[in-house]
């Protein structure tokens, strides 16, 4: 049986790890306070476990990367990156700046020349990452029910990283859109920006990209 470490706690934490439950992984959710997982934990049942950021990178087969985009750097530091070379890493944070949004569009603290993948995998080069997850409100991240099968983008330096991560995708209810290496973050990272542009304008927050592909 798969193991999957999760580094944070928060809802896309919390929402990711319920998904891995229902398809039958173990899971390891992390916090420097463990304490308030106890809920989830007994929710969760014999397959769900609780632990440090370093626990939860030891734990898992595959790690999720699920905390602010402010603090991914030092919460891999803290999970300890020997821990986590060569695993494939999902990395579903954005860089989102501490700012207020400006006409309903969020502001970033990277800019168009290199992405927070980018600057997470330049620091820790023995980390497979993998960009997913970070277009998507938490509450459609596993097995959405839109008429229509919605796009996941992803991309990552390393295939056999992206192949997990894709067949983690096809099992949560997605179309996969492989857009190459990390360099691709740069369009990826700010499909957040455009997803949350209805919310923030209209409180509408239930749609999901998709990618027409022609004949």
């Amino acid at each position: 049986m798969k193991k999957i470490g999760i580094i944070g706690s928060g809802i896309v934490g919390q929402t990711l790890g319920n998904g891995f439950l229902k398809h039958n992984y173990k899971v390891m959710l992390s916090s420097h306070d463990v304490s308030k997982l106890n809920a989830w934990k007994e929710k969760g049942g014999s397959k769900a476990y609780t632990g440090s950021f370093e626990e939860a990178a030891v734990f898992g087969d595959i790690i999720v990367l699920a905390v602010k985009g402010s603090v991914a750097a030092i919460a891999i530091e803290e999970a300890g990156p020997q821990n986590l070379q060569w695993k494939t890493v999902i990395d579903t944070t954005n860089p989102i700046a501490a700012g207020p949004p400006e006409n309903g569009v969020i502001k970033f603290f990277t800019n168009f020349e290199e992405s927070l993948m980018e600057q997470l995998q330049t620091r820790f080069p023995e980390v497979h990452f993998v960009k997913a997850f970070n277009s998507i409100g938490n509450a459609f991240m596993v097995n959405p029910s839109f008429k229509e099968k919605p796009t996941m983008f992803v991309c990552g330096n390393n295939d056999a990283a992206k192949k997990k991560t894709e067949d983690i995708l096809e099992l949560f209810g997605w179309d996969i859109a492989d857009m190459g290496k990390a360099t691709a973050a740069r369009a990826i990272e700010p499909l957040c920006m455009l997803w949350c542009i209805p919310g923030m304008l209209h409180n509408e927050w239930n749609h999901a990209f998709r990618l027409i592909k022609g004949g």
